[in-house]
């Protein structure tokens, strides 16, 4: 038995306020689309995850997934509808599963239960709908004045995942010709019963700007604020070029090292590390291990990211300061800092990257040597991550 969830990407959001498509917006340092993804790649019953999004959008998607393995995607219709049939149409080609979970992109919060109810629903019925109940008085509106008060105790909010039998759903979105604003309503206008799973509020959907404006609360309200340092100097030997920040810079010399010696990639692993207890780059990478030698550092920035990222980290922010009288930092800057924002699926802004000198002193002081501190912060979810059920 196998189970895809299908994420719809594909719209603009354009009620949301932003200068970005809603589901691209950042929320802890990461898109609202990748915090996500990852609710159905962490989960042990999810075999597949693909994402249908806007084919103006592909490298807003590259850069959101970094570090997520890079889900299949699909460019999307005119119409949330359109995009369903064309992520449908997709799956049908080599990829059916028995069981595909259609999920909205701007849904970033939906819990591991939710998507536990809607997939056991699914041994026993062909569609299955999580839903909240109404908590407000319901009234029906004429212009402007009350028209009758609606009986709310049969009324219901529709979420998704909204779950179906594969077979079942790509037939009737291939039948369908009327617009429907959910999977559910074409299976009901089908004669498909629909079975009913308890929903979550918090599995809200974040639509317009008072949405974001909560988003903003919850943001600086929930999780744990870490802190993390590096600190790394080499020796500058022979050559014609230094390795800062994964970006080759022409110099009188080049950095002495194991790996390729990326002095700020060395601290800015040491701070990741440290920011969540586990140690320094040595202990991960001893440097005598030949297998490490002259390696990419950007290596052990994406080991050290995994880490980040099982124990459910997102980076709030980077400020690396470079130590050196040559070269000069300050024209590479903008380099440096695309390439570490890239490697950390974070945005520009919340990359500094800065130089000093040490007045001629020491090592870096007479150009015998470049050294870089490195800190970040990120927030961890309060207390240890659950396991996935």
């Amino acid at each position: 038995m196998t189970i895809t969830a299908l994420i719809v990407a594909a719209g603009r959001g354009t009620r949301s306020g932003e200068n970005l498509p809603k589901q691209y917006v950042p929320y802890k340092g990461q898109a609202i689309l990748a915090h996500t993804v990852q609710c159905f790649l962490q989960h042990k019953d999810i075999d597949n995850v693909v994402v249908v999004i806007n084919s103006k959008d592909e490298a807003l998607y590259t850069a959101a997934m970094v570090g997520l393995g890079a889900p299949d995607f699909v460019h999307g219709g005119e119409t949330r509808q359109a995009s369903v049939l064309t992520g449908l149409e997709y799956l049908a080609e080599g990829r059916a599963p028995d069981k595909v979970l259609i999920h909205d992109a701007a849904r970033p919060f939906v819990s591991k239960e939710v998507i536990s109810r809607v997939i056991a629903g699914l041994d026993d019925a062909e569609a299955v709908l999580p839903i909240v109940p109404l908590s407000d008085t319901i009234k029906r509106i004429d212009g402007l004045t009350v028209d009758a008060t609606i009986d709310r105790d049969n009324l219901g909010a529709a979420q998704t995942p909204q779950g179906f039998r594969f077979d079942t759903i790509l037939k009737l979105h291939r039948q369908s010709t009327n617009a429907a604003t959910d999977d559910a309503a074409i299976a009901e206008r089908a004669g498909v019963a629909v079975h009913v799973v308890d929903g979550d509020l918090a599995n809200i959907k974040i639509t317009g700007p008072a949405d974001f404006a909560l988003l903003r609360l919850r943001e600086v309200a929930s999780g744990e604020l870490r802190t993390g340092t590096g600190f790394d100097v080499h020796r500058v030997g022979e050559g014609s070029s230094v390795i800062l920040c994964g970006v080759d810079i022409p110099h009188t010399g080049s950095l002495m090292g194991h790996s390729d010696a990326d002095v700020a990639l060395h601290a800015l692993t040491d701070a990741l590390l440290g920011a969540i207890g586990e140690g320094d780059i040595g202990r991960h990478f001893p440097p005598s291990d030949p297998q490490w030698a002259g390696a990419n550092s950007r290596l052990f920035v994406d080991h050290a990211m995994s880490l980040v990222k099982a124990r459910g980290g997102t980076i709030n922010n980077v400020d690396m300061t470079i130590i050196c009288e040559a070269p000069k930092i300050a024209p590479h800057a903008p380099a440096l800092i695309r390439s570490v924002a890239s490697m950390l699926g974070i945005d520009e802004d919340r990359v500094s990257i800065k130089a000093t000198t040490t007045e001629q002193l020491g090592v870096t002081g007479d150009g015998g040597g470049i050294a870089t501190q490195a800190l970040v912060t990120m927030t961890l979810p309060a207390g240890r991550p659950e396991k996935q059920i």
